[in-house]
């Protein structure tokens, strides 16, 4: 069986994050060109997509990610699903234009949480899209949770949640900045659980609004990841580039960005 390849563009990447609901069509339609020229054949890919500037300004408005535990809570949970899902419904057309057989997965419609942490969702048109040559796309949403009422889980943790059952080579995160930087804003070429300690206090969340973390919470939820799932790499690189989504599917190993891995 071809390898599976597991790709996130970045919501900072495909919106203004700074300005609610704003896409950036053409860089969307730039890198979902990019991807329809990676699609030879020689690996199966599930995408997903951050919620930029739609998801996590009205998240943040309501609270949602802490949990949901009254009528004005609710209020925002529902609309943060409308718009991540609208958000998703440019992403899927935008991979249409361009010839990628794309199908929308949306995780609300199964996923359930236990304060905070992603517990069980469904994986069965995941599953079917990868095996009939489809390229199953997700993106970060709310979810049901048994402690917090609801929260919002983002495009890592439903990455994280899949790639022990789907076995992934590698996860690309395709973002706005070059990798994760040190504290000099230089790129720091590798990651490892041994090494991580060194980092880590010189890697901040991020610049925007950003209920899930930002990079700090992008790094830790990764590093956990590759030490669970033998063999899986993880590169975290910038998206901004021209081609260099298409040079990150098409040859990961490449040394570009971050490589996070085990020794």
């Amino acid at each position: 069986m071809t390898s599976l390849v597991f790709l996130k563009l970045g919501g900072s990447l495909i919106t203004d994050k700074d300005t609610p609901e704003t896409p950036r069509p053409d860089v969307l339609a730039r890198m979902c060109r990019e991807i329809a020229g990676a699609l030879d054949g020689s690996f199966r890919l599930l995408m997903g997509h951050g919620s930029g500037s739609f998801g996590h300004v009205i998240g943040w408005k309501y609270g949602i990610r802490s949990g949901v535990r009254d009528a004005r809570g609710w209020y925002g949970f529902a609309a943060t699903a409308r718009v991540a899902a609208r958000l998703n419904r440019l992403v899927t057309d935008a991979m249409w234009n361009e010839g990628v057989p794309a199908v929308s997965v949306q995780p609300s419609a199964s996923a359930r949480c236990r304060d905070g942490a992603l517990v069980s969702m469904s994986i069965d048109l995941v599953e079917a899209a990868l095996a009939y040559g489809l390229v199953p796309l997700i993106y970060g949403d709310v979810a049901l949770d048994d402690v917090r009422g609801g929260t919002i889980i983002s495009t890592e943790e439903i990455f994280a949640w899949l790639a022990p059952r789907l076995k992934p080579a590698w996860i690309l995160l395709a973002g706005e900045t070059s990798g994760v930087l040190d504290r000099n804003g230089d790129v720091i070429p590798r990651i490892t659980p041994d090494t991580w300690q060194e980092f880590s206090p010189h890697v901040a969340g991020s610049r925007s609004v950003d209920v899930t973390g930002g990079m700090l919470s992008k790094v830790q939820t990764m590093l956990a990841l590759v030490q669970e799932v033998p063999g899986l790499q993880v590169r975290i690189f910038s998206g901004l580039e021209e081609g260099s989504v298409l040079r990150a599917l098409r040859s990961p190993e490449e040394p570009v960005g971050t490589l996070i891995g085990v020794e």
